[in-house]
């Protein structure tokens, strides 16, 4: 599996996502340090809200293919740049977290993420599981086999399987 960064502000659902892509129990746990995952990378929302600390994101988002930038759907603003996709020498992905909050605005967190110039946008709700599969299916790679896979087997497979359709449509 593709290794991947999880960037966010606090809140942002980065630790709850973690768990979910390793088909954990969802727990609260306040992420205090990078924390290196097998592959995760799950990072504090301070580094992302402090710009001094914002700088060690980029280093960090060396030890990584993919960085995924999440934003809680019901934030009420978003932390990014416009463009800031184009300062990262990874792929970028949105990841649109919360989806199901009563305040979700999901039009809105996808404009600041295609703002940002992430072309591939996930939205997921860790707690039911909602949109885990075609993040896993997208961060997949051949051969692989892992611990987790049973909890959404099936729903990787499909979703791998639209995924190598899509690339081969005319």
């Amino acid at each position: 599996m593709k290794k991947i960064m999880l960037v966010g502000r606090t809140g942002a659902g980065k630790t709850t996502l973690t768990q979910a892509l390793k088909g954990k129990k969802i727990t609260y746990h306040k992420t205090q340090y990078v924390y290196y995952h097998d592959v995760v990378i799950d990072t504090p929302g301070e580094y992302c809200e402090n710009p001094a600390l914002a700088r060690a994101l980029i280093v960090y988002s060396h030890e990584a293919d993919i960085v995924g930038l999440l934003v809680n759907a019901a934030e009420p603003y978003s932390l990014y740049s416009p463009n800031i996709v184009s300062l990262s020498s990874r792929e970028v992905i949105g990841i649109v977290t919360h989806i199901h909050d009563e305040y979700a605005n999901l039009p809105q967190a996808a404009l600041w993420l295609e703002n940002t110039g992430c072309k591939k946008i996930f939205y997921v709700d860790s707690v039911t599981g909602e949109g885990i599969p075609a993040l896993l299916a997208y961060l997949k790679e051949d051969g692989d086999k892992l611990p987790w896979d049973e909890k959404y087997a099936l729903e990787v497979e499909e979703e791998t399987k639209h995924l190598h359709d899509a690339e081969h449509l005319p």
